[in-house]
């Protein structure tokens, strides 16, 4: 019996995740590979373990028969299948919580670089043609601004609390529904518009945090831009899939918007000719919102945690377990038994 990791963790957390001996070797190698993915082997199979935004589709999942467990290093599941590894009785498991810090960190990194325009700055710092420093080379106040959270989770509600606690910022929020009054006042007495236009209106920076699901597909084009403030500043460290990027382009060409900070785009990366890479009122990174160390390194060990728990045979009834799809594969196995 064996788990097949699609791509080795970093080096050093490789040695402190598989330090342990385990009752389940472990395998790396592509999920679709000719040798791991296919032929006799694939029957040993009885976890996937997924580093990365690898697709796990209904063929994928059928190239392993008795696959039991599918494990994520990450939070977004947007990339497999859940129902039809539901269909199949196949538990799937994500790792909540443990970057929800790291997240919301970069979310304010790319909110106070755009705002107050580091990048440009360091550029503009570093060049051999500069001789003198602009005093008026201004950017957008941070503290006592409003800023509105897009999806307010876990992090977003971290996002939030940074904000309004760390910069005294008046916290906006738009969610599928409203958290509880504890939550609104804990993070900084969010106030909720069940609206998303409603609250554009109101911002000087808008963050995006929420999960990407159909519903939320290009949530954020150019109506959106449009209806925020032309001082405004734009954040997505969500998924790529929110924003049509070629409105986004538009927003920030046409100064619609004042700026943008992006840590995902669709794809990763983006083709080296896209109009977003001219837009010099905007800033990338290579989706590293989990990006250090000790939170990768829980991320693996969580992951890790969720697969031998799955394949344990512990009572699904066991607190410890904790797949997002848990109750829909509890009632398949016991169809499958009938």
């Amino acid at each position: 019996m064996s788990i097949l990791l699609n791509r080795d963790f970093h080096k050093d957390i490789a040695k402190i995740v598989f330090r342990d001996k385990s009752e389940f070797s472990i395998k790396i190698g592509p999920f679709e590979g000719d040798e791991q993915g296919r032929g006799e082997q694939s029957s040993s199979v009885i976890g996937l373990l997924v580093n990365g935004h690898v697709k796990i589709t209904n063929d994928v999942l059928s190239l392993y028969p008795n696959l039991r467990v599918v494990s994520n290093h990450g939070v977004g599941i947007e990339h497999i299948d859940v129902q039809s590894a539901t269909d199949r009785g196949i538990l799937v498991f994500n790792t909540p919580d443990v970057l929800t810090g790291a997240t919301a960190d970069i979310a304010l990194a790319l909110l106070l670089s755009s705002a107050r325009r580091v990048v440009d700055g360091d550029r503009i710092s570093k060049s051999p043609s500069t001789s003198f420093f602009d005093s008026y080379y201004f950017g957008s106040e941070v503290h006592e601004t409003t800023v509105g959270v897009c999806g307010f989770g876990r992090i977003g509600q971290a996002i939030g609390r940074r904000c309004a606690l760390g910069f005294d910022m008046r916290l906006l929020y738009h969610n599928r529904r409203r958290v509880s009054e504890e939550i609104e006042k804990e993070t900084g007495n969010a106030i909720y518009f069940p609206q998303l236009e409603d609250m554009l209106k109101e911002c000087d920076f808008v963050v995006v945090a929420a999960p990407a699901t159909p519903e939320t597909r290009n949530m954020f084009s150019l109506p959106q831009f449009k209806a925020m403030k032309p001082t405004a500043h734009f954040i997505n460290i969500s998924r790529g899939s929110l924003v049509n990027q070629e409105d986004l382009a538009e927003a920030l060409e046409n100064h619609l918007i004042a700026g943008a900070g992006l840590d995902v785009t669709e794809p990763e990366p983006l083709p080296r000719d896209h109009r977003l890479l001219k837009c010099p009122n905007l800033t990338i990174t290579p989706h590293v919102g989990s990006a250090t160390f000790s939170t990768r390194l829980k991320m693996a060990k969580l992951a890790m945690a969720n697969l031998n728990r799955g394949l344990s045979g512990e009572s699904m009834g066991d607190g410890s377990i904790e797949a997002v799809n848990k109750e829909a594969v509890v009632a398949t196995l016991i169809k499958m038994k009938q």
